[in-house]
């Protein structure tokens, strides 16, 4: 008995050595965490922020949402489950929300050199090589969490040992939806039947799969394109990175379609542009909500759903135009998590319904949106 449990244990207490580079994290106010690579070693800066997902660093690093930034995940462990291929295409891949990953750099407390999963087939670090990503584990994810719960999200840079500092970046002071958005127009779905635009702000695959696989015609517009000159039945804005404030190209044609009265919608960026073409403002939050486990309510009712969300600025409901409410509310910190008019088929979410990675929950979002078309 006891050799037999000796023997099951052996797959369990093996490891492997590593030999890591020596890695620092410098926050824009001094603070200093030091950890080890297993990434591409690179200096890089950008905007360190927080995750609080269990899963889906696949799904998170491709978010076209995190342009510029360097991602702190509070789960424990990286690379448990290595990464799977991107398939389809680079303008919808399979498994992917885009073609290359946005993130900056990724920090975790710990990382799994060894991998287990029946879809993956390389391993984190090897991706993140390859695509000259650096990534760090050994820091307390907890501490620096905390830190950037309490200062707010701010600048941070990655150094090696040997290499120069980078000067810090600000993502938040370039237009970084022109940076992630399509140049050219692409369809997708069925040739017959209702023809939805789509508005490409920096999107994030699964949200042309879940509306494709409703049975629309989808084409996807950059985000400065005048979709007005084309026929369409509905209007669809999509996610982003970054500040709102630069996409005034999107809003001005987003204010043109809301005097058509077609449906609309937006998810994420879009709920800020959708508010924007109406008359309201955004403001920057300080540290933004970055999860699959945000709560939210619809306004007016006791129905209550758990959301993956990842943005850093917010729709200021206080100066919403006379027509238009509030659609949900965030029940941890009373923020906007959407808005619709009051008579007329606009509406749009600060969460993302299309999960892809987090929960399901909300998907019932573009139903919605199909039925009104």
């Amino acid at each position: 008995m006891h050799s037999l449990i000796r023997g099951c244990l052996k797959p369990i207490i093996h490891y492997r050595m590593q030999q890591t580079k020596r890695a620092t994290l410098i926050l824009e106010d001094g603070t200093r965490y030091e950890g080890k690579s297993f990434g591409y070693e690179i200096p890089v800066s950008g905007e360190v922020v927080f995750n609080t997902a269990m899963t889906g660093y696949p799904e998170s690093l491709t978010d076209p949402s995190y342009e510029g930034q360097i991602l702190v995940t509070t789960f424990p462990l990286l690379g448990n489950y290595g990464v799977p291929p991107q398939g389809g295409s680079p303008d919808l891949s399979e498994h992917f929300e885009s073609s290359r990953i946005h993130c900056k750099a990724i920090i975790a407390q710990d990382y799994a050199w060894d991998h287990s999963h029946w879809l993956a087939d390389r391993t984190l670090a090897d991706w993140l090589r390859e695509e000259k990503i650096p990534g760090i584990y050994g820091i307390d994810t907890r501490a620096l969490t905390k830190h950037l719960r309490q200062s707010g999200s701010m600048l941070g840079k990655i150094v090696f040992e040997g290499m120069d500092e980078p000067e810090l970046y600000d993502p938040n002071s370039e237009n970084l939806i022109a940076k992630t958005s399509c140049t050219e127009v692409h369809e997708y779905g069925p040739e017959e039947g209702k023809r939805v635009v789509l508005v490409d702000c920096g999107i994030k695959h699964n949200i042309i799969r879940c509306l494709a696989r409703r049975g629309v015609r989808v084409i996807r517009v950059p985000w400065d394109y005048d979709f007005n000159q084309i026929e369409f039945d509905g209007l669809f804005i999509s996610n982003g990175p970054g500040n709102p404030d630069f996409a005034e190209k999107t809003v001005e044609h987003i204010r043109t379609a809301l005097s058509a009265g077609k449906p609309i919608c937006g998810i994420c960026m879009g709920n800020q542009l959708l508010a924007k073409a109406a008359g309201a403002k955004t403001y920057k939050l300080k540290y933004g909500h970055r999860s699959h486990n945000q709560p939210v309510r619809r306004v007016g009712t006791n129905s209550c759903y758990i959301t993956s969300q990842n943005h850093g600025f917010a729709v200021d409901d206080s100066t919403l135009p006379e027509d238009w409410e509030p659609l949900f509310v965030n029940m941890n910190d009373g923020t906007n998590e959407g808005i619709r008019h009051k008579s007329l088929p606009y509406f749009s979410a600060q969460f993302h319904p299309e999960a892809s990675s987090g929960p399901r929950d909300t998907e019932f979002f573009f139903d919605e949106f199909i039925n009104l078309l």
